[in-house]
């Protein structure tokens, strides 16, 4: 009927709408307002423990970066191994034919890289065979994912292996993977499969996607950048949400089991009884963290091309087990029911996506407060920079402890 067609329609508008970091941070404070006035089902707040929170993140940033220079969080970080750059350098000093071509294979390399940073489970390590350094955790699958992109594993072209070719990742098998991050029965990594699978589909949606990824001789990931470039006005200005909305279109359709509205999928994106609306987006709470890091990854690489990304910090803080952990370790969030924290939560219940909203929102609370601590400005150290120096470290840190 027609009128079904109109109200799909609008859902789908609807749906657009919760992509972008601007339905994150307004759905996120939302919930973390619920939470102050006690009435979520989980979570207490005690907004008295964000100022001593923020006084240990200022110290971790003193420890780890002493001039206050803190690069943004991106994947580029877990490049390094004790203190050497195992990219830039090297990215330096290649002969590029154009700057466009380097964004692209950059592009490539980061997107491929951050698609495969899940956690890796307690038993798993990566042995670098070029500096004999065992690693784990981000860092190990960073360096894991760089060498077999050096190796030339996700390209099909002989002539460049630094890249990452649809048809490549749309044939990757789960043995090759294994092969390259040196999985064993004594060597587990977890979700191995999931990661081959998720590549897989990243192949196919590059080649069901040509408008988009589509480059002079063949689809990739980094076709991306080309689209930005389109997309930055003439002084070659570009806010950084802009990088988001593209990510959320271009990859909405790889994530298996996901929501949607429309027809139009959502991605990181849950359900919160909480979450009020007299609209089809009742309910639903946006948060977009794997394709917010992989914005903030793909920044440097646009500036290194030439564009200027404004707008920085009008991406979120991160919904990730660091951040979260840092508000919860440091009694900021804590449970009604210290029960809970025993027992085993799937992503979507709403104690877990009620967690992961009020993480992004207190991260807005606290970046301020970090500042003042450390007497630096907005403009000097944006949310990106006090997440690596910073809440993503002070979170490793404190669970340490």
């Amino acid at each position: 009927m027609w009128w079904a067609a109109i109200l799909t329609s609008s859902e789908a508008e609807q749906a657009r709408g919760l992509l972008t970091p601007a339905a994150v941070r307004e759905r996120a404070h939302e919930m973390l307002e619920i939470g102050i006035a006690g009435g979520l089902e989980h979570w207490r707040v005690d907004l008295d423990r964000l100022p001593e929170t923020a006084r240990y993140v200022a110290a971790v940033i003193r420890d780890q970066y002493p001039t206050l220079a803190v690069p943004f969080h991106a994947r580029w970080r877990h490049f390094a191994i004790q203190g050497q750059d195992f990219w830039g350098p090297v990215a330096d000093a290649r002969a590029w034919p154009d700057a466009a071509n380097r964004a692209r294979t950059e592009f490539d390399l980061a997107i491929v890289s951050v698609l495969l940073d899940a956690g890796s489970g307690p038993g798993w390590a990566y042995r670098d065979a070029r500096t004999g350094v065992t690693l784990t955790r981000s860092e190990g699958l960073a360096i894991a994912s760089l060498r077999m992109f050096q190796a030339g594993v996700f390209s099909v072209t002989e002539r460049d292996p630094w890249r990452v070719d649809a048809e490549a990742l749309a044939a990757l098998t789960t043995e090759a993977l294994a092969e390259g991050f040196q999985v064993s029965e004594a060597n587990p990594l977890a979700g191995l499969e999931g990661r081959a699978a998720l590549l897989r589909r990243v192949g196919a949606q590059c080649l069901a996607r040509p408008d988009l990824f589509a480059t002079t001789d063949m689809s990739r990931p980094g076709g991306l950048a080309d689209v930005l470039f389109t997309r930055a006005n003439k002084e070659d200005l570009l806010p950084a949400p802009a990088i988001l909305v593209l990510l959320l279109e271009a990859f909405g359709p790889v994530w298996q089991d996901r929501l949607s509205l429309g027809g139009v999928d959502l991605g990181d994106c849950w359900k919160h009884p909480a979450m009020r609306r007299d609209d089809a987006t009742d309910g639903l709470v946006p948060i977009h963290k794997l394709s917010q890091w992989l914005s903030y990854s793909l920044v440097e690489p646009l500036q290194t091309a030439g564009l200027k990304v404004i707008d920085l910090d009008g991406l979120t803080g991160l919904a990730e087990y660091r951040n979260g952990g840092l508000f919860t370790d440091l009694g900021v969030l804590t449970l009604k029911d210290p029960a809970d924290a025993d027992k085993a939560w799937a992503v979507s219940d709403p104690l877990v996506v009620g967690w992961r909203a009020m993480t992004v929102a207190l991260l807005d609370r606290i970046a301020p407060l970090v500042r003042t601590e450390l007497g630096v400005s907005a403009e000097a150290m944006p949310l990106a920079s006090v997440l690596e120096g910073g809440t993503w470290a002070a979170g490793r840190r404190a669970a340490a402890e």
